[in-house]
């Protein structure tokens, strides 16, 4: 064999090597993540869209750790989509990937970044929603294909995550008796 040859095989064995190493781990995370819950699907007669936009569908990771991606139910594939924000809640129908309804009891709150799950882009060009999946907080990032409808989909966030909108928009404290002052 050649030098030539040795070194084609040694890169290709490598590389082999690595796809393996990577499969292997997401295989593992699938396992880990086997009891997470899989979203609800959009309910029928969903009311007409509040806001909308065509872009990419991120990814859904961990809450506060974007780079936990969460591998069950297509959760954490990365698919052309257009979210759509209904007062029932928000639907990311996604090509070539099942549909990811969130019910809008179950936002709660959304916020602009410049990356999550390896998708950086320029600052605060990504619309990511936070939300409860079976009790789990995540996010939910979602970059827009035109800048200018960007912010007419946060506006509709934004209202679909108020109090008012009867969602379960708490504080981590909320749910603690109130204390009073006694001094």
């Amino acid at each position: 064999m050649s030098e030539y040859g040795l070194a084609a095989f040694a890169t290709l064995a490598v590389a082999a090597v690595l796809v393996a190493l990577i499969v292997r781990g997401w295989r593992g995370r699938l396992k880990r993540q086997s009891g997470v819950a899989e979203p609800l699907p959009a309910p029928e007669g969903l009311g007409a869209p509040l806001a909308s936009a065509e872009g990419q569908y991120v990814s859904t990771t961990t809450a506060g750790d974007w780079l936990d991606r969460i591998a069950v139910h297509t959760l954490g594939y990365k698919a052309n989509a257009t979210l759509s924000v209904h007062p029932e809640g928000v639907l990311y129908t996604r090509s070539g990937a099942r549909d990811v309804f969130v019910p809008a009891r179950d936002a709660i709150g959304v916020r602009r970044e410049s990356g999550m799950a390896g998708k950086f882009v320029e600052r605060d060009g990504l619309v990511v929603l936070e939300w409860r999946l079976g009790g789990r907080p995540v996010d939910t990032g979602f970059r827009a294909r035109r800048p200018e409808a960007v912010a007419a989909v946060v506006t509709a966030l934004e209202e679909l995550t108020t109090p008012a909108a009867g969602g379960p928009k708490t504080t981590p404290d909320a749910d603690q008796p109130e204390q009073k002052d006694t001094k």
